[in-house]
């Protein structure tokens, strides 16, 4: 196991993993990892994106996230609410402080390149970032790839992106050889996770630090439902529905559990309520777990919430095992095909983490690792096909509504499995597989470069 399951939840800013917390992460590791002599004769930095982060780039806040990235900002601890100072302080002065360390004169129409329409070669999402002394001279360039999920590699790492030194208890490549270990050791997914993961960490900062993050999800719906703005931003206009959703399920005072009892599908009300609140908050910049991604973020958080609101017996100790094993079924995802919208459309993200929570869902509802796994496969297998086409770039429409849908059919394949007897046809592996094959097969006009599906059959303004 090259991940750790707090590898694939980590905390940031919407309104996308890859093109707003990866280019993020990738300026900052460029600036932080020189020499101190090269910053010191530093005047000026330049940021090159290509391919999927050169099309989308302005919808996803790309250029904006590589100018916080160069002033040395992270994506974890960075406050949303900054974010338009900071930018506005850069555009009026006309500088930036590297790092914090060393004031060079900036001008983002000049210092931040989208390539509409050149790729590298390594991924659709490739960056370069360049340092130039007084005389015009290169003094250091790196070209790296946001892989999905916030993950960054460099040109050199790309080939061996999630290689690692360390040695694990429990070292599985598949679901299969998971599902094998279980059966042999007399042990859940969530314990031989556990296992695994106390060789990176001591117990309590694990489980400390997954708590951390459910709390973050918690706030991000709450967040989500308080907001007062009416629409997102972006030339879509496109009008907030969590707010007033809650309002209407809450009327008269009513909570999750004691709606309308006439009404057999209320629940779904709910659940369709934590996902909009979470993926209006991605879209609007705000804080988000990305789970696995930040397009997907809503589905897991929403099915957590959906446990943790109505169904009983709910422990700290069950949102643990609800993370590993989620978080165990997303790492073979990502390691044996991808989670990338770019890469592969959005069957790797919204299919991941619909994926993930079914898995997640069929673990503290008691499944057997089998069951857990049949629910896996059903979640990801009708996702298969599905194109990532988000209307102006923007992580909106179809992205939102993706994300509540998702969350209802993660919920759906978890029962499903928990009333069969674990005995499926396609296995978890063949379906990761096909989507591995069917994100090779699709055009990329279908990949996140809003040049197909429903980013062209809409007619918008300019966003």
């Amino acid at each position: 196991m090259a991940l750790s399951v707090l590898d694939m939840f980590s905390i940031g800013l919407g309104p996308s993993s890859s093109h707003t917390v990866g280019p993020m992460r990738a300026a900052a590791q460029f600036i932080n990892g020189l020499e101190a002599e090269t910053v010191a004769a530093t005047a000026r930095a330049k940021v090159e994106l290509f391919g999927s982060l050169g099309a989308t780039g302005v919808g996803h806040h790309s250029d904006t996230a590589v100018i916080l990235g160069l002033a040395g900002h992270d994506p974890a601890t960075i406050v949303p609410e900054q974010v338009d100072d900071i930018i506005a302080g850069v555009e009026t002065s006309g500088t930036l402080e590297l790092a914090g360390s060393k004031t060079i004169e900036f001008d983002r129409t000049q210092d931040v390149i989208l390539n509409m329409k050149e790729s590298l070669p390594g991924h659709p999402n490739g960056m370069k970032s360049t340092v130039f002394g007084a005389d015009g001279q290169e003094l250091a360039s790196e070209i790296s790839y946001s892989i999905g999920g916030g993950f960054v590699v460099t040109e050199q790492e790309l080939d061996k992106p999630l290689s690692s030194d360390l040695e694990v208890k429990h070292d599985y490549r598949n679901a299969t050889e998971l599902l094998a270990m279980c059966k042999a050791q007399g042990k859940s997914i969530a314990e031989l996770t556990w296992e695994n993961e106390i060789e990176w960490r001591e117990p309590e900062q694990i489980r400390s630090e997954i708590l951390h993050i459910w709390q973050v999800m918690q706030d991000c719906v709450q967040s989500g439902i308080e907001r007062t703005e009416t629409t997102l931003p972006g030339g879509l206009k496109v009008t907030r529905r969590a707010p007033k959703l809650y309002k209407q399920l809450t009327e008269g005072g009513v909570s999750e559990r004691t709606g309308d009892t006439n009404d057999a599908l209320r629940g779904i009300e709910w659940v369709n309520l934590y996902a909009l609140a979470v993926n209006e908050e991605n879209a609007s910049g705000g804080r988000v777990v990305t789970a696995p991604t930040n397009g997907a973020a809503g589905i897991i958080p929403s099915v957590m919430h959906y446990y943790s609101r109505f169904l009983d017996d709910v422990t700290d100790d069950k949102i643990v095992e609800f993370m590993l094993t989620a978080g165990a079924i997303g790492i073979i995802i990502k390691t044996q095909a991808s989670i990338s919208g770019a890469e592969v459309g959005c069957q790797g993200e919204v299919g991941s983490a619909c994926s993930m929570a079914a898995a997640g869902l069929a673990a503290v509802m008691g499944g057997t690792p089998v069951e857990i796994e049949d629910a896996a496969e059903v979640a990801l297998e009708h996702n298969l096909g599905m194109t990532c086409d988000p209307i102006g770039g923007l992580v909106q429409i179809p992205c939102i509504e993706r994300n509540a849908i998702a969350s209802v059919k993660a919920i759906n394949a978890a029962r499903l499995a928990l009333h069969g007897d674990g005995s499926h046809k396609v296995s978890l592996d063949e379906a990761i597989e096909t989507m591995r094959a069917t994100g090779a097969d699709m055009m990329d006009k279908y990949k996140e470069t809003s040049r197909g599906g429903l980013a062209v059959a809409v007619t918008i303004p300019e966003c």
